[in-house]
C-alpha cells in the first residue's frame, strides 16, 4: 500500500511539473514588446492642432460638420460607416472670438500622433489629423513642445508630412511592409483620447483592404486596439520597425471594436518622397470605371477563374481610350503586376510613374491580348467626376481643386460673366480650406483672373499654373471682387 502511495505521489509531482514546464513554454512563445517600447517610445509624438477664429475669414473657411461648440457625445450611433477619428468639421473644446481686440485666437480642433522619420526634425502623421489647422504643435515624451510646418498634405492617401525646427531626434526605424504576413505580430504606440505614450498590440488580421472612398491605399488590417487620437501613430513590426500608419476604425460606436487599419509604410514612404521633391503627390491614372469578376461573369467571359478587373466603363479622352482598351476587357495583368480583384488594380496604377508607357494584359472574346499605356496624371476629384459622367470632353472640367492652395474653383457662366464683365478667361472661388490662398485673403466668390503674372483661361490651366508655382516667395494673384479688382501676394512656404 505504501509502495503504491509513493507512485501515486510521483505521478503526481510528474504531471505537475509538466503542467507548469508547458505554462512558462507557452508564455515564453509570446511576444516581449518591453524593450521595443523602451527603444521607440520617444519617437513617437502627440500632435494638436488649433485654428483661428473670429472674422469673416471663418465663416467663409470653417470645414462642413457641427456649429462650433457642439460635441458628439460617446456612444452615440454612426451607422456603421468608416470614419476618421476626428471627422471633418468636429470641432473641439475652444470657444470661437472675434478679434475686435486686436489679438489672434484660437480653438483646438483635434488630438492626434504621429513619429519622427529622421532626426532633423521630419514628421509623419495622418492628414485628417491636421487637416484644416492654422496651428500645429508637436509634443515629445520629454514634454516639449515646438510648432510645426506641413511640408505637405496628401488627402487622397491621409499623410502628412510635417517639420519642426530641431536637430538630434530619435526617429523610427522603417520596415518593408510588404513582407507582413496575416497572424504576425504588431504594436501600435500613440495618444488615445490624449493619453500619451500608450502601446497596445495585436495581430495583422488581413492585407490589401480596399475602403471605401480610399481606393488608392491597400490597407493593413488589424485587431490592435486604435482609439481617437491614436491617428497617425506608428505600426511596429516585432523587429521594432514601422511598417505602418494607423489610420481608420471600423466602428458601431466611434470606439474600438477589433478592427482597425494602417497605411502602408511603402505608400506612405512614396508620398513622403514625392511631397519631398516637388512639393505635391501625383498619381498615374488610367481612366476606367471597373467592378469585380464573379464566378458567373467568369464563366461569361470563358475565364478559368474569377480574377482581374471588368471594364465596365471606359471615360473619353483617357489613357485607357487612347491604347484602345475597351469595355467588356477583363485586365488580368498591369505593368507584369497580376490583377486578383478589381480592388488591386487602382493601387498599382496610382504608383505608376506619370508618363510611363506599361504593358497591360487583358482577356478580349476568350483571347489574351497584350497593350500599351501611357500613364496620366490622376485627374482632381471634380474634374474626375465631370469627365467620368460624360457631360464634358473636352478636357476643361466645370470645377477643379488645386490641394496645393487650398482652394477649388469653377469656370464661369456666360450669365456670370455678363454681369461681372468679363469676357473672357478667369476661374470663380467656389470652395477654400486653409492654405496659402487663405492666408493670402482670397475669399470664395472671388474670381482669380491671374495667377503669377499669367492670365488665367480655365480651370485645367489654373491647375497647371498652381503646379508650377514656386515656393519660398510671394507671387501676385489678380482677383476680381464684385465690379473692383486688387492684387494680392500669395506665399507657398
Amino acid at each position: 500500500m505504501r509502495q503504491q502511495n509513493k507512485m501515486i505521489t510521483s505521478m503526481l509531482v510528474a504531471s505537475i511539473w509538466l503542467l507548469m514546464s508547458l505554462g512558462v513554454q507557452a508564455a515564453n512563445s509570446l511576444p516581449e514588446f518591453t524593450q521595443l517600447v523602451t527603444e521607440n517610445g520617444s519617437a513617437v509624438v502627440n500632435i494638436s492642432t488649433k485654428k483661428k477664429t473670429g472674422g469673416e475669414q471663418l465663416s467663409q473657411e470653417m470645414p462642413r460638420g457641427l456649429p462650433p461648440g457642439m460635441q458628439i457625445p460617446e456612444g452615440t450611433p454612426f451607422d456603421d460607416l468608416f470614419r476618421h477619428f476626428f471627422p471633418d468639421g468636429q470641432p473641439g473644446s475652444g470657444r470661437g472670438q472675434g478679434q475686435e481686440d486686436g489679438l489672434e485666437h484660437y480653438e483646438s480642433l483635434s488630438l492626434g500622433s504621429g513619429f519622427v522619420l529622421s532626426s532633423d526634425g521630419y514628421i509623419l502623421t495622418n492628414h485628417h489629423v491636421i487637416r484644416g489647422a492654422d496651428e500645429i504643435i508637436v509634443r515629445f515624451d520629454d514634454k516639449t513642445e515646438l510648432k510645426a510646418e506641413v511640408l505637405g498634405s496628401d488627402e487622397r492617401s491621409d499623410v502628412a508630412l510635417l517639420k519642426v525646427k530641431t536637430q538630434g531626434l530619435k526617429a523610427v526605424k522603417l520596415g518593408d511592409s510588404s513582407q507582413l504576413q496575416v497572424g504576425e505580430w504588431v504594436l501600435a504606440i500613440g495618444s488615445p483620447f490624449g493619453f500619451d505614450a500608450t502601446a497596445t498590440a495585436g495581430i495583422v488580421s488581413a492585407l490589401g483592404r480596399s475602403l471605401p472612398g480610399d481606393s488608392y491605399v491597400p490597407f493593413i488590417q488589424t485587431d490592435v486596439a486604435i482609439n481617437p487620437g491614436n491617428s497617425g501613430g506608428p505600426l511596429f513590426n516585432l523587429e521594432g520597425e514601422v511598417v505602418g500608419i494607423n489610420s481608420q476604425i471600423y466602428s458601431r460606436t466611434g470606439g474600438f471594436m477589433g478592427v482597425s487599419f494602417a497605411i502602408p509604410m511603402d505608400v506612405a514612404m512614396d508620398v513622403v518622397e514625392q511631397i519631398k521633391s516637388q512639393g505635391y503627390v501625383s498619381r498615374g491614372w488610367l481612366g476606367v470605371i471597373i467592378q469585380n469578376v464573379t464566378a458567373e461573369l467568369a464563366e461569361s467571359f470563358g475565364l478559368d477563374k474569377s480574377n482581374g478587373a471588368l471594364i465596365a466603363k471606359v471615360l473619353p479622352d483617357s489613357p485607357a481610350e487612347k491604347a484602345g482598351l475597351e469595355v467588356g476587357d477583363v485586365i488580368l495583368e498591369f505593368n507584369s503586376k497580376a490583377v486578383g480583384a478589381s480592388s488591386e488594380l487602382p493601387p498599382i496604377v496610382g504608383r505608376t510613374p506619370v508618363g510611363d508607357s506599361v504593358p497591360v494584359l487583358v482577356q478580349r472574346a476568350g483571347k489574351t491580348t497584350t497593350l500599351r499605356v501611357k500613364i496620366e496624371e490622376l485627374p482632381d476629384t471634380d474634374e474626375l467626376a465631370v469627365n467620368g459622367e460624360g457631360r464634358q470632353n473636352n478636357s476643361k472640367a466645370d470645377k477643379t481643386f488645386a490641394k496645393r492652395i487650398g482652394v477649388g474653383v469653377a469656370n464661369l457662366s456666360k450669365e456670370q460673366r455678363d454681369k461681372l464683365s468679363i469676357e473672357a478667361g478667369g476661374v470663380r472661388v467656389i470652395r477654400m480650406e486653409s492654405g496659402p490662398a487663405s492666408l493670402a485673403g482670397i475669399r470664395r466668390g472671388d474670381v482669380i483672373l491671374k495667377l503669377n503674372n499669367q492670365k488665367i483661361e480655365h480651370t485645367k490651366h489654373f491647375i497647371e499654373v498652381v503646379k508650377s508655382l514656386p515656393t519660398g516667395r510671394s507671387v501676385p494673384v489678380l482677383v476680381q471682387r464684385g465690379e473692383g479688382t486688387t492684387f494680392l501676394a500669395m506665399k507657398l512656404e
